[in-house]
């Protein structure tokens, strides 16, 4: 059955854990392989990004696959939910073999988005437990959007951000899917208008009744905006994500899709990849088909920066208001209800 997530790609799994109340608002996301692995690709844009495990994912570095994805909140404090994803890897006996039974050490790069204090405490992250229970959680039903896992406590621009998922299959078959952590310093709306950015570029009947937004709620946002102290203005952020397909593809293809994916995220938010974000994309490939030609690798570059872009949109449109939130933050829906139908 086709979800228009992530887990459309066969043998792709999500899992998604968060922690709210008590001062806390953030959370993480784990994006697994097949046991055997995942060809990977990674591409930073962001000025500031926050990342384990990049330079292994070189083309000219050893190690062609692997075993997961992790997203997650809490800044640098936050890699720490890698741990828990890794042991519940090593545990499971998956990763890059080393010798005997058992011996194996699992290769999960990972990136952070910047959330900390919006649950009220600086100091609460996500740790090793935390990637654990995401870990756990994993599985190849539709992946739940929104507020939820590594975009519990995501904000994009001055509203909520979260977590989106898109996904296309081409002719033959093969399937090209994102997920998307939104969590920037601009915008994902057109403040002349209320509209989404990167709305025009989502599909016919992907986002139902969605319409232009009345200018009385337009000019209301301009001034909530306007009314912002400099500092949440222009806050720490970044997004970041995963863009998974069951293509045959070499580390250095998986490098040059989530490049281009970053186009994706230039066509719905603005402005893109500040000093003050740290925007970056990993590319996933199970390799479960044929090699493709050259004109056949660009079909799938014209479908990655797509399935971006789309992630972003449906991420702002789940993503539901915090007012728990330091600052309160609310929704697109909340702000812009006359958008929809």
């Amino acid at each position: 059955m086709q979800t228009n997530t992530l887990v459309d790609v066969p043998g792709i799994r999500v899992g998604h854990a968060q922690r709210v109340g008590d001062g806390w608002l953030s959370g993480t996301t784990v994006v697994l392989a097949p046991q055997e692995g995942a060809v990977a690709g990674v591409d930073v844009r962001g000025g500031g990004p926050g990342t384990r495990e990049t330079d292994l994912l070189d083309p000219r570095n050893l190690v062609e696959r692997v075993h997961a994805v992790t997203l997650t909140g809490g800044s640098a404090l936050g890699l720490a939910a890698v741990d828990g994803v890794v042991q519940g890897l090593f545990r499971d006996g998956v990763g890059f073999p080393m010798g005997g039974p058992g011996e194996v050490v699992p290769i999960v790069p990972g990136a952070v988005i910047y959330d900390l204090g919006r649950g009220g405490v600086f100091a609460h992250h996500p740790d090793a437990p935390l990637g654990a229970q995401a870990y756990a959680a994993a599985s190849a039903d539709a992946v739940a959007l929104g507020t939820v896992g590594a975009g519990t406590g995501a904000r994009v621009g001055g509203l909520k951000g979260g977590v989106g998922s898109a996904s296309t299959q081409l002719a033959d078959g093969t399937w090209v899917a994102a997920l998307v952590v939104v969590n920037a310093v601009g915008s994902a709306v057109d403040p002349a208008t209320g509209d989404l950015w990167g709305a025009r570029h989502c599909r016919d009947g992907e986002l139902p009744g969605l319409r232009r937004p009345d200018s009385t709620e337009v000019e209301a946002a301009q001034a909530a905006a306007a009314a912002l102290p400099l500092p949440l203005r222009a806050p720490l952020a970044t997004t970041i994500g995963v863009i998974a397909t069951d293509a045959t593809l070499t580390k250095a293809q998986c490098q040059k899709m989530s490049g281009i994916g970053h186009d994706g995220l230039a066509r719905s938010i603005n402005p893109v990849h500040t000093m003050f974000d740290g925007d970056t994309l990993f590319t996933m490939a199970t390799c479960a088909r044929e090699p493709r030609d050259v004109f056949g690798f660009q079909e799938l570059l014209t479908c990655a920066d797509d399935v971006v872009t789309r992630s972003v949109v449906r991420a702002v449109l789940a993503a539901t208001s915090t007012p728990e939130s330091t600052p309160p933050l609310r929704s697109y829906r909340e702000a812009f209800p006359s958008a929809f139908a």
